[in-house]
């Protein structure tokens, strides 16, 4: 899952990055609007992360432009403006929550997740196709009664393909999901991680789940 958190004062942004990154999110950062609104038209994220008093663009200028564009990414305010009247004017500009700082990182854990939840019509964090179970909170994969060791790398891609099984995802919208803009790896990484998946996924197994669809990319679905 990838985040972006906008956020201009340095020291907060580097602990919230911190923080999401020990919670095994790939995560982008900026300190102003003109930088986010960059990043959100180069890339795909899960949710973003965003402050309403930004140098250059507020938080309200970004989230009414990317409305306007179609971009229905979960977006949750962060802010130290805690009147009702602030709240209600985030919610009705489009934001999807609203967290008052001082906060508790917990919660704004919590709420991201919960937002992500939503967006992929979940109830949980419990993903399955066929005999394959991936708990998301838990980060555990099996496969029937068998449970299946993974890299942090290999469960994030795994983890992508289920939130979005039945869906051919291209290798392109993989890597720019996964990896962040820091990443300086090779640019058959996917393929590299896929093959790895299909050794514990799939080979063991009776049936395949992780399928190629040429010329298109990869689709995690029953035979």
């Amino acid at each position: 899952m990838r985040i972006l958190v906008v956020e201009d004062e340095p020291n907060l942004n580097k602990l919230i990055v911190k923080k999401l990154e020990l919670e095994h999110y790939t995560v982008d950062s900026c300190l102003n609007g003109s930088d986010a609104l960059s990043y959100i038209d180069m890339a795909e994220y899960d949710a973003i992360v965003l402050d309403i008093m930004l140098p250059g663009f507020s938080g309200y200028d970004i989230l009414k432009i990317i409305r306007s564009n179609g971009d229905d990414t979960p977006v949750i305010f962060l802010t130290a403006m805690d009147g009702v009247e602030d709240r209600v004017r985030g919610l009705d500009a489009g934001a999807d929550d609203y967290l008052v700082k001082p906060f508790v990182f917990d919660e704004l854990i919590a709420r991201i997740k919960a937002l992500i939840r939503r967006a992929s019509n979940s109830t949980n964090d419990i993903y399955e196709l066929a005999d394959l179970t991936v708990d998301c909170t838990a980060r555990t994969v099996m496969r029937g009664k068998t449970e299946i060791s993974l890299s942090a790398k290999e469960f994030s891609i795994l983890e992508y393909m289920i939130r979005n099984k039945e869906k051919v995802l291209s290798r392109d919208k993989i890597s720019r999901h996964i990896w962040n803009y820091d990443y300086e790896g090779g640019s058959n990484m996917v393929d590299v991680y896929i093959r790895y998946l299909r050794v514990k996924i799939d080979e063991p197994f009776g049936s395949k789940l992780i399928h190629t669809v040429r010329g298109a990319g990869y689709v995690l679905r029953e035979e």
